[in-house]
């Protein structure tokens, strides 16, 4: 391969990306918002968008201002949305439905389908989009990962949904695939098969997680995220919630195959941690012991919010 232009390569999928791409051809990484981008665009093979939603228009006229034949977009396997009817795993035949107001989802929807205009308008053009599951790399999370692959900090008791985890060596490998046989398709990518919550939990927990009544749980996650304790908002919990596994056969059938397991891919990513060095039963008992007080906090609260709204409403009639 020759030349190839990367947008959006500042982070760790970025790093891998370009580290295994300059492998086998010349690459130049650029901000989507570089006046320089459309020059270098003019002496590409093609182009790989990492940047997300934001300036993939300007991405894309200057694509075809320069004449690109192959570009891969990089989007996310949570455009397939988090409900309690998916099956399991996802084609890439399956609807996109992103939960309401999860805005990285729901900007990735409409990059596709800006994407997929895109490509009807420009047939010669070899357009790849990749749908990853969440990734990890040694050591490291991504956002994605830190937000949803992690045990949440407060949970109902319910053993929670299936889990998958890509290790980023093997999205950049699907990414120098895509690029080198100018794939020109919608593709997932993930690890053979998928993980219950439960193993998940084991193998990557790294503090306590509380197991409390739904009622509860979702107030004190809530709570959780203003306080800057969790990156799980509150619009993202739907994910957390329900499966979202994807199918990895279209990608492997065009000649791709994971390296890395989602256990694997969890053992390398996580780090020391006192509450991971505690025995099962210590665990149980840290936990349970933080349920109670988290809770008895919880209804505190709520019970002091009411009471402050209820004196308000005492003085405002007061003074009426």
């Amino acid at each position: 391969m020759g030349t190839v232009v990367i947008t959006g390569a500042a982070g760790v999928i970025g790093r891998a990306v370009t580290a295994r791409l300059g492998d086998d051809s010349t690459v130049a990484p650029v901000a989507a918002a570089d006046p320089e981008l459309g020059r270098r665009l003019e002496d590409a093979d093609a182009l790989v968008h990492l940047g997300g939603p934001a300036g993939l228009g300007v991405v894309l006229r200057a694509a075809d201002a320069a004449g690109v034949d192959s570009i891969v977009y990089l989007s996310t396997a949570t455009v397939y949305g988090a409900w309690p009817d998916n099956a399991l795993p996802l084609s890439e035949d399956t609807p996109l439905r992103p939960n309401p107001r999860f805005e990285f989802g729901l900007g990735h929807a409409e990059a596709e389908r800006l994407l997929a205009e895109w490509g009807d308008d420009h047939p010669a053009v070899a357009v790849t989009v990749l749908r990853p599951a969440m990734v990890l790399a040694d050591e490291t999370e991504s956002w994605l990962a830190r937000t949803l692959g992690r045990p949440p900090l407060f949970r109902s008791r319910e053993a929670g949904p299936a889990q998958q985890f890509l290790h980023v060596h093997d999205l950049a490998e699907a990414t120098a695939h895509a690029v080198q046989t100018r794939l020109g398709a919608t593709c997932n990518v993930a690890p053979d098969g998928w993980l219950s919550m439960e193993t998940a939990r084991q193998l990557a927990t790294s503090g306590p997680t509380v197991p409390m009544p739904e009622l509860l749980a979702r107030p004190a996650l809530a709570l959780a995220h203003r306080l800057g304790l969790t990156e799980l908002s509150p619009d993202a919990v739907p994910y957390a919630e329900h499966p979202w596994i994807v199918a990895n056969d279209r990608l492997k059938e065009s000649g791709w195959k994971p390296r890395y397991s989602s256990e694997e891919a969890i053992v390398g990513a996580r780090k020391a941690s006192w509450y991971r060095e505690l025995s099962p039963k210590r665990r149980q008992e840290v936990s349970l012991g933080a349920a109670g007080v988290l809770a008895a906090f919880v209804v505190g609260l709520a019970v002091y919010i009411a009471g402050r709204g209820g004196r308000a409403a005492a003085r405002a009639a007061t003074s009426a």
